[in-house]
């Protein structure tokens, strides 16, 4: 019989590969269950911290995440009104948003606000589980298409069809998400129109209810917001005297030549 080419040092060597490939292979094992572990308590973590911004669909920003869930905490801990912000790239087939709505607050045992924006039917909405709710924020000021007192005016005197219906378009302004979502955007800022047009009007209910509360939120730039707008407001003021008075003054200086030349 031929001598084998199979000694103790082939037998030892093979010995080691198989303990080497066992040991990978357990290590591979637990890297996988730790991959499984780490997917798990990122998935469950999302799912915790989406609790006030209740679907995303349109956004898919961190930050604007963060922003949302940490003004609509602080104010259901401090007034136990849940404010819940609803993103949808588009509303189901056949469902309209009032029928989106009802479903979707019929799951929710607490006082709950929800602000809805559907992308694709350009709706933008505010539903409540309870009508007392309305009485903490108001409702059709911030869904007013109107920004400004002046705005409102110049619309009611143009389009008021009796001084009833001119009241009623001269009082509605003050509108924090409309005027700002209904703005010329190139395609690339749409999502970021999207976002700031929605937390604006998401701060505008939160300030209301806490307000109305009596609470002070710490991660409510509501104050600073109506500073800004203030400044914004004054030099849009500014230049709408401006045009006046220049109106004026060109009309006054044409008379007076008309009569000079006479």
């Amino acid at each position: 019989m031929g001598s084998s080419n199979y000694g103790p040092l082939h037998t030892l060597r093979c010995d080691y590969w198989s303990a080497s490939f066992c040991r990978l292979g357990i290590s591979l094992k637990f890297l996988t269950r730790g991959l499984y572990a780490l997917l798990l308590t990122v998935f469950f973590q999302s799912q915790l911290l989406a609790e006030y911004l209740y679907k995303d669909e349109v956004v898919h920003r961190i930050g604007f995440e963060d922003q949302v869930e940490k003004l609509g905490t602080e104010l259901y801990e401090k007034t136990g009104i849940a404010l819940r912000l609803v993103m949808l790239q588009r509303l189901p087939e056949n469902i309209d948003i009032v029928m989106y709505e009802k479903d979707l607050l019929s799951k929710f045992e607490e006082p709950t606000v929800l602000l809805i924006f559907s992308e694709y039917d350009m709706e933008i909405d505010i539903q409540v589980n309870d009508t007392s709710l309305y009485k903490y924020f108001n409702r059709k000021q911030v869904l007013s298409p109107v920004a400004s007192a002046v705005q409102a005016f110049i619309i009611a005197m143009t389009y008021a069809d009796s001084w009833e219906h001119f009241n009623e378009l001269r009082t509605n302004y003050g509108g924090t998400i409309l005027p700002l979502i209904a703005g010329k955007a190139k395609d690339n800022q749409k999502i970021g129109q999207y976002s700031a047009s929605m937390f604006n009007g998401y701060i505008d209910i939160a300030h209301q209810i806490a307000t109305s509360k009596g609470v002070v939120l710490e991660n409510d730039p509501g104050d600073a917001n109506q500073e800004a707008i203030f400044y914004v407001k004054l030099v849009f003021y500014g230049f709408v005297i401006y045009g006046i008075v220049m109106y004026i003054r060109k009309k006054i200086y044409l008379r007076r030549y008309k009569n000079e030349h006479e």
